[in-house]
């Protein structure tokens, strides 16, 4: 008789969280990060699983019921381009609009000169970086915005809503991976580093580039100034159970966009606290180092051991494991490449290589080393997948089956390893004086609906950045 999927949820929570505090748990568990390749499988364009999150979600359940995985994510193509068009975002380029139906969607970077944010703008987004971005940075990136006037306010107004009902139907999503397919989700949450913000939506590479060599205090003090918006964001979306971990997508840090010496006194000072302090509350971070990070390995390791999941992309996975292995869960090390060119029988091989050496005393995750796009070969992602089950096995079926791993214990809450701005994270405005003489009642429950409903804005702009 077939297991339940409630029964096959907690064995595979079981061995995702085992794994994940790099431990040893009955098999190697898969949890591939796969995006448009659900859609191909499913049946769906690119335009349809971007442009309609509802079929997304629905390729990942058939996916994740098809392939039997122990985790997955509720829906890695993400960015829900029907947000990006009610915001007028320039920065997309929409399968079925832009691009081909069946092309993924694309980052249309700006010139050096159309860079969102200009140079001489370094000191308007340190003094206060929500409102940079709402005055500033907004109107630049969004051709809606930008206009003004009556399509301004309803571009404003349904891509907040968007975003609420976007956001909303994630909790479902997740409800019915576990009950329709016992599949968990395997991550929670939203981290960039500083250095990568202003690398990806604010200066762009090349304006980046040149900051770096020319201005580097200037650049320093931004990623300071962004800290603690991007831990407080980090914080506020993790898992509330400290069982999964909040994803970090790593992008401009690695060889060979910055000097080593630029890693060492802007992207990883800026980088190291806000993990720390997500550690000292209980939360893990999934390192996903998308490209090449092997020079930054040592640094990696003063993490404290178990705060980190170190995935692995075009890395070498041996010298990743000599060094962080004793220390973290490791995932990744099949690449992309040979799951979109090679034959079954070399990804098997290259799987079954992997959990011999990387995964033998567990501690390991068996993914593609990147985000799996519609070139994967359906065929070569069942042979991943079907080689932990072959490969993976640490103990017999039949062995008791251990208590699940209790969350991580979290610190007393502490103030956090950076100063507090004036404005501080979580508001947009903060509460007036004049209204504070005003309150004739209760002034604590005033002040903290205020708050609360500020977040909704604040959540608003930082998303647009961190996640759109």
């Amino acid at each position: 008789m077939s297991k339940d999927p409630e029964q096959l949820y907690q064995e595979r929570l079981n061995r995702y969280v085992t794994a994940m505090r790099n431990g040893m748990p009955d098999r190697v568990p898969v949890r591939p990060f796969a995006a448009e390749i659900t859609a191909r499988y499913a049946g769906f364009t690119c335009q349809e699983v971007t442009h309609d999150y509802r079929k997304a979600f629905e390729a990942v359940l058939r996916c994740c019921r098809d392939f039997d995985w122990d985790a997955a994510v509720p829906n890695m193509v993400y960015v829900w381009t029907g947000l990006t068009q009610a915001a007028g975002l320039r920065y997309y380029g929409v399968p079925g609009i832009d691009v081909d139906a069946d092309v993924c969607f694309q980052y249309r970077e700006p010139a050096e000169a159309e860079a969102f944010m200009k140079r001489e703008e370094y000191d308007e987004l340190i003094a206060d970086p929500t409102r940079f971005l709402y005055e500033t940075w907004l109107p630049r990136v969004s051709g809606e915005v930008h206009v003004g006037g009556y399509r301004s306010k309803v571009s404003l107004v349904k891509s907040a809503m968007a975003m609420l009902d976007y956001f909303h139907a994630f909790g479902p999503q997740v409800e019915r991976m576990r009950r329709e397919c016992g599949t968990v989700s395997a991550i929670c949450g939203m981290l960039k580093a500083p250095l990568d913000i202003l690398a990806d939506k604010l200066r762009g590479y090349i304006g980046l580039a040149f900051d770096l060599k020319e201005i580097p205090d200037k650049v320093l003090a931004a990623c300071q100034a962004l800290m603690p918006h991007l831990g407080h964001l980090a914080l506020t979306s993790a898992d509330p159970t400290r069982t999964v971990p909040i994803p970090i997508w790593m992008h401009r840090g690695c060889t060979p966009f910055i000097s080593k010496e630029h890693f060492e006194t802007i992207y990883w000072p800026t980088l190291k606290p806000i993990v720390e302090a997500l550690w000292r509350q209980g939360n893990q971070v999934l390192f996903y180092a998308e490209g090449k990070w092997d020079a930054h390995l040592e640094r990696f390791a003063e993490l404290p051991a178990g705060s980190i999941i170190y995935h692995i992309d075009r890395g070498n996975p041996y010298r990743t494991h000599e060094i962080l292995g004793r220390k973290f869960c490791l995932s990744g090390g099949v690449p992309n490449t040979l799951l979109a060119l090679s034959a079954p029988e070399e990804v098997r091989a290259h799987c079954r290589n992997l959990i011999a050496t990387i995964g033998a005393e567990g501690g390991y995750i068996l993914d593609a080393g990147a985000i799996m796009q519609n070139d994967i070969r359906i065929e070569n992602l069942r042979a991943m997948t079907d080689a932990a089950k072959e490969f993976g096995i640490y103990r017999s079926p039949s062995s008791p089956t251990p208590a699940l791993p209790q969350p991580l214990p979290a610190t007393p809450a502490s103030a956090p390893p950076w100063p507090l701005p004036p404005v501080p994270p979580g508001v947009c405005l903060p509460f007036p004086d004049s209204l504070q003489a005003a309150v004739r009642g209760d002034l604590g429950l005033v002040r903290r609906v205020w708050d609360e409903v500020e977040g909704f804005a604040y959540l608003y702009i930082w998303h647009l950045v961190l996640s759109f």
